[in-house]
């Protein structure tokens, strides 16, 4: 079990925000991974921005980000909102 100091350390270094959404375990799970990507883009963006990366190993280390994403998205078979409306209306 984790000492109050390390909670509201890792509380602070990575926050989450409330979801609200529909409420699936899929889309909890990729709502955590979205909410994971676009904090480390974040730290990327600064450290690029401060100096510590160069832009292209800012871009590359983003373009591996998004592909883990995008196979999460995958993998956890999250619809898109085209396919959301479809389903839904039975197409066009």
């Amino acid at each position: 079990m984790k000492n109050p100091n390390q909670r509201e350390k890792d509380s602070f270094l990575y926050p989450r925000s409330r979801y609200y959404g529909q409420v699936k375990p899929e889309n909890l799970v990729f709502n955590a991974n979205l909410q994971e990507f676009a904090q480390k883009v974040g730290y990327i963006a600064n450290l690029q921005t401060g100096g510590k990366l160069s832009a292209e190993e800012a871009f590359k280390q983003i373009e591996v980000l998004w592909k883990q994403l995008e196979h999460s998205k995958k993998e956890l078979k999250i619809a898109t909102d085209k396919e959301n409306v479809e389903e839904h209306y039975g197409g066009f």
